[in-house]
């Protein structure tokens, strides 16, 4: 985990809201439940001004959180992680070839007799990750340099390949197999006004926050002054997004248990083999911690924001499709957060690694 200031974090240093986190996001969850049934027409108000099919409240949270991780990526060293051309292969493969095909594969398998909750979660599967990913890396300690440069390549080709590799298997690749065969409606530039929002803006600021405040006080109070204020909000922006996100969906969430629970149980399986599948190429990969870190957790991500966007574009608002995206989220906070705890227990068994892009944690 780490503190405000980016150092490596040491259990009796935590800050209360660090040390506490699963507590909080439980209680995010709860409260947003809460507030989705005790308030009549919450949903509607929080729905009434959207950015991109995504309503208005859950945008500002996801950029809030985004803003201070960006501000304290070093884009000066950009250049030690494109040069790794391990770590950008091993992820190209993890997000854009096992992704897509392992989450088609289990969408199949577990939901054979759910068609609108599998296409659902195939739509996610296509959705690689360019904004919670950021916070889960950077609470892990993993590279922020490298979570940069890999989240950029995953919004290149979410604007390239998302229409093409949706077209492939909800069409082609059922065709093939002789399963039920359907499409979505996605142009690249919707998908790219997506990446602009969601990772375009925080990037910008983050990166303009650090270009001029190095130039007018300097890296060290920079670093040890000004992120130190910043880093908390990131943790704040992550909790008003939950809450956010469980008061829209409450109703659907307790009205159709059994419903979630089906469309849990594939994401669990997709998050452990996406996550575990990247900590074990990044150690046979030799990439050290941080590296390896980024890799597993950019592999386990998916852009929810962008699937919700294009499951309520084609499907509709009330679709299965669009409550299949919805749980993603709801089911993606708790595993990785416990996957952050898991990454920083299993820091001890690596070598000690010469750090690259992350070195002043």
């Amino acid at each position: 985990m780490s503190t405000a200031t980016g150092q490596p974090a040491v259990v009796g240093k935590l800050s209360t809201l660090d040390r506490y986190l699963p507590v909080w996001i439980g209680v995010a969850m709860v409260a947003g439940l809460l507030l989705g049934r005790v308030i009549p027409g919450l949903d509607d108000v929080v729905s009434a001004v959207e950015i991109d099919g995504i309503s208005l409240p859950i945008a500002i949270g996801l950029l809030i959180m985004m803003y201070p991780v960006l501000a304290k990526v070093r884009y000066d060293r950009l250049d030690t992680v494109t040069g790794d051309r391990k770590l950008l292969l091993g992820s190209l493969a993890l997000n854009w070839v096992l992704g897509p095909a392992l989450m088609f594969a289990l969408a199949w398998i577990m939901l054979p007799d759910l068609p609108e909750y599998r296409t659902g979660l195939i739509i996610v599967g296509l959705a690689r990750c360019i904004a919670m990913v950021i916070i889960w890396n950077d609470l892990a300690c993993g590279d922020r340099e490298a979570a940069a440069v890999l989240v950029a390549i995953n919004s290149v080709f979410q604007v390239v390949m998302f229409a093409v590799l949706g077209w492939f298997y909800l069409s082609v690749l059922p065709g093939w197999l002789g399963l039920e065969q359907t499409t979505i409606d996605a142009s690249p530039w919707q998908i790219a006004k997506s990446v602009l929002i969601f990772l375009g803006i925080p990037l910008l600021a983050g990166f303009l926050t650090r270009r001029y405040g190095e130039k007018a006080k300097g890296r060290s109070w920079y670093e040890e002054n000004f992120l130190p204020r910043i880093g908390p909000w990131a943790l704040y922006g992550l909790l008003f997004t939950i809450v956010i996100l469980f008061a829209l969906q409450g109703d659907q969430i307790t009205s159709k248990p059994w419903d979630v629970v089906r469309i849990a149980l594939p994401l669990l399986v997709y998050f452990a083999i996406m996550w575990g599948g990247g900590y074990a190429l990044g150690a046979v990969m030799g990439l050290g911690y941080e590296r390896t870190t980024t890799l597993a957790f950019t592999a386990a991500g998916n852009n929810f924001e962008l699937a919700i966007a294009v499951a309520i574009a084609t499907y509709g608002v009330t679709s299965g499709q669009a409550l299949a995206g919805v749980v993603g989220p709801l089911i993606e906070v708790p595993v990785l957060v416990g996957l952050v705890y898991v990454s920083l227990d299993l820091r001890k068994r690596f070598t000690p690694h010469s750090p690259t892009g992350s070195e002043a944690r």
